[in-house]
């Protein structure tokens, strides 16, 4: 593990803004490649852990120090890394993970995306108790699948302070798209806050962290560009809301240290390649707040994986990953260069920054980040036909079309302060500040599960579930009632059911269904794309119909751990 680094006051060959940028050398893990033709994962770069391919494995969840901001911090760690280490496994053997905890609070391990017994799902409170301080857990189950995954915790806060590492399970066959060289580049957000006061101050004021509000000057573009009575009806309209039209993430930059592999950018995380290569990006996005948009500058990226499983491969320049979402690609380096890996957040404050090159200590330009785009219309009324945000609004839910979507008598009072009659259904949007932006963009409706679907059936019934909040009081929920109100949702053993989703709220939301798999639908209701957590856009429905062939209890959440922590979680008991 890397030293900690002295305070800011020592190190005066930083500038400030070196500092926004985090340190060059903070965390406690480097990153991992392998050549694929080796048996064993090889080290491309320094003070990288990694634990061998096997079926056995040793972990141990402690705290460890580490410095991104000048500022020495403790973090929560797997083996003293941040990440954990890359864990290697193959499909179909039968694995053992003795996670002992070495932490003076309770702790967990989540093992993201991997189908198994209930009883090694772990999630305290709904499949197992939990790790007790100075106790041992062991997880043993046996892998169905292969791809790329992850692993967190479960416990309060501890996936922000660290906990959290890639897992890899190679395919009991060969690749269906061999490489050369293979990295995991996994994605976190890092704040020197207590969380807990994070979250505090959240509760409080839900924009604390947005340094980005409306201002005059902002007032006076929109007049000069669309006439002062627009400009002053659109003020209106969010006042009017009570929302922000800059509300694209709880918690930003002003905070956070956006980290690549456990470097911060001024780390410069590197991947070592050969002109020529075929080169396989693990793409992880572990953060706990953070929408990342993912691009080369230079390089065309091929997407053959999306959450594990293998997709058409589809040619594009730019992704957009929710949190905890996966996506493999292969890039291919024509000229002996470095090419920049950046991914910026949504809201415009940060980014994490890496580099490919066929030598360490290259680096390639780092982009400007995009400037911020407001919310659209398509975001608060989503076909347009109405909304209705509490009783302000209601003057609005005439606009256009008759509602289309049916409210729970729960989705009323101060819980939820906006409602969607008619959301859009399409799958093409990437999404704002992605819109026209140049670039080949990927959207869902570019992605298609290699073989099909996994049950053929049609849904035999339908749970239609409203993501739904109270932006201003930091109020979180499905249906407007917060998980320590909710009723279970049952599923019954064997069924194919299909699960709606509409997002009543001006929010990205990526819900993780624990357990089983959820197969994404288009507007249509054809089978689209297999994934294990799928991002709902604001004024979105979606839908996914899922096979209930997983007995016990499971969560069902968004994966942004705030808005979890906030009320927006479920158990799910399938009996």
């Amino acid at each position: 593990m890397k030293p900690v680094h002295p305070s800011a006051d020592t190190l005066p060959s930083y500038s400030r803004r070196r500092f926004v940028q985090g340190l060059a050398l903070g965390g406690a893990f480097a990153g991992i490649g392998m050549w694929r033709s080796s048996p064993v994962w090889a080290l491309t770069s320094a003070g990288q852990p990694t634990v061998p391919g096997g079926t056995d494995f040793s972990l141990d969840v402690i705290e460890a120090p580490v410095n991104y901001t000048g500022a020495p911090r403790l973090a929560t760690t797997v083996n003293g890394s941040v990440p954990g280490p890359v864990l290697r496994m193959r499909q179909g053997s039968t694995v053992t993970l003795r996670v002992t905890n070495r932490l003076r609070a309770p702790t967990s391990i989540h093992w993201h995306g991997i189908v198994l017994p209930f009883q090694m799902d772990g999630v305290p409170g709904i499949s197992f108790p939990g790790i007790a301080p100075g106790e041992t857990f062991v997880y043993r189950f046996t892998l169905r699948q292969s791809g790329t995954y992850w692993y967190h915790s479960h416990s309060d806060f501890q996936e922000q302070t660290g906990l959290y590492g890639a897992l890899v399970v190679e395919p009991d066959g060969p690749e269906r798209h061999p490489t050369d060289r293979d990295y995991v580049v996994m994605l976190n957000d890092w704040t020197d806050e207590n969380p807990e006061h994070v979250y505090a101050k959240l509760k409080k004021q839900s924009d604390y962290y947005n340094r980005a509000q409306p201002t005059v000057a902002d007032f006076m573009r929109d007049v000069h560009r669309e006439g002062l009575a627009p400009a002053l009806a659109q003020r209106r309209m969010w006042n009017a809301m009570r929302m922000n039209p800059t509300d694209l993430s709880d918690v930003s930059g002003s905070t956070y240290t956006y980290l690549m592999n456990g470097a911060a950018p001024a780390g410069n995380w590197t991947g070592i390649f050969r002109v020529g290569e075929k080169i396989r990006l693990r793409f992880i996005n572990g953060s706990a707040a953070t929408i990342f948009d993912v691009r080369i500058p230079g390089l065309k990226m091929t997407v053959i994986s999306a959450d594990g499983q293998d997709v058409e491969p589809v040619a594009i320049d730019e992704f957009r990953m929710a949190v905890a979402e996966t996506y493999d690609v292969i890039v291919e380096p024509q000229d002996e260069r470095a090419y920049t890996l950046f991914a910026q957040s949504i809201d415009r404050s940060g980014y994490a920054r890496g580099t490919l090159a066929p030598r360490l200590g290259m680096e390639a330009t780092v982009p400007a980040l995009d400037a911020r785009v407001w919310l659209g219309m398509q975001d608060m009324m989503g076909d347009m036909g109405g909304v209705h945000a509490s009783h302000d609004m209601a003057g609005m839910a005439n606009m256009g079309a008759a509602p289309a979507v049916r409210h729970a008598r729960t989705e009323v009072g101060s819980a939820v302060d906006m409602r969607v009659n008619t959301p859009r259904t399409n799958l093409d949007d990437p999404g704002v500040g992605l819109r026209d932006n140049g670039r080949r963009v990927l959207t869902y409706a570019d992605l298609r599960t290699s073989g099909g679907s996994i049950d053929t059936r049609e849904p035999g019934r339908e749970i239609e579930l409203h993501l739904t909040g109270n932006m201003e009081r930091y109020m979180w929920s499905f249906d407007g009632v917060k998980f320590s109100d909710a009723k279970p949702v049952h599923f019954n053993t064997g069924e194919r059911l299909r699960i709606v989703l509409i997002n009543d709220t001006m929010m990205n939301h990526p819900i993780h269904l624990h357990g089983m798999w959820s197969e994404l639908e288009d507007a249509d209701g054809a089978f689209q794309v297999r994934k294990h957590t799928i991002n709902v856009q604001p004024a979105q429905r979606i839908s996914y119909a899922v096979t209930a062939n997983a007995p016990g209890r499971w969560a069902y959440h968004c994966h942004m751990l705030y808005h979890m922590e906030a009320g927006m979680m479920r158990e799910v008991v399938v009996s």
